[in-house]
């Protein structure tokens, strides 16, 4: 197995709160964190922020904040491409590969972690896209999960959030393999929209809380 490469290690350390939203960098000060010069560490936060997940500013380099507004409005747009995504895979996909997506949808397993489920999860919705046969359509939601990586992380902390997340899986799945399209479009609906009402019901009114542990929140959501 190779050894992740430093945009890598980076990037999970932005991914997984380690690095907090909001949190300043300096490519001087991630040197002996990292074990890295200067100009490797700018090239990685170069690449980062070609993904959002960190920005200049006077200062140098700041964690990107996490952003109410622009978590409603990128979950509209993965709203977008998942009910197509659904719509499609009940049309063009084999029942084998459909019963293999599934799979990915069973019960947790015993203390799954939340990296662990958002893996699974990240899989799973990928999984669908691409048994859509749509490959525009499968980048276009690859890039959509990177963006809410962060808050995703944040729906599955308990034991309850994972649970609940593989039981709306399962359902989404059931209506898959019966290729019946409007109760898979309901149901990823239901899914995608449940978990962002509970997301920003959280995120604003634990504002304050979450400001003074280091985490950044902007918007008005």
């Amino acid at each position: 197995m190779t050894e992740p490469t430093l945009h890598e290690r980076l990037r999970q350390a932005i991914l997984s709160l380690d690095l907090a939203p909001g949190q300043r960098l300096s490519e001087r000060g991630l040197e002996p964190e990292f074990g890295a010069s200067r100009t490797p560490i700018r090239a990685a936060l170069m690449r980062l922020e070609s993904e959002g997940l960190v920005r200049r500013d006077a200062k140098g380099w700041i964690v990107t904040p996490l952003d109410l507004d622009e978590i409603a409005t990128i979950s509209e747009f993965r709203e977008v491409l998942e009910v197509a995504g659904v719509r499609l895979s009940c049309e063009r996909a084999s029942s084998a590969d459909l019963e293999a997506a599934a799979e990915l949808a069973r019960a947790p397993r015993p203390r799954e972690t939340p990296e662990e489920s958002i893996g699974m999860g990240t899989s799973f919705h990928l999984e669908l896209a691409k048994l859509s046969g749509n490959l525009f359509l499968v980048t276009a939601l690859d890039g959509v999960l990177t963006r809410l990586y962060r808050t995703r992380w944040l729906e599955v902390t308990t034991p309850e959030s994972r649970a609940r997340t593989h039981v709306e899986h399962e359902k989404l799945a059931r209506a898959l393999i019966a290729r019946d399209a409007d109760a898979a479009e309901l149901a990823i609906l239901e899914h995608l929209r449940g978990g962002r009402a509970r997301l920003l019901e959280s995120l604003a009114g634990e504002r304050q809380r979450l400001r003074a542990s280091g985490v950044s929140i902007e918007g008005g959501m």
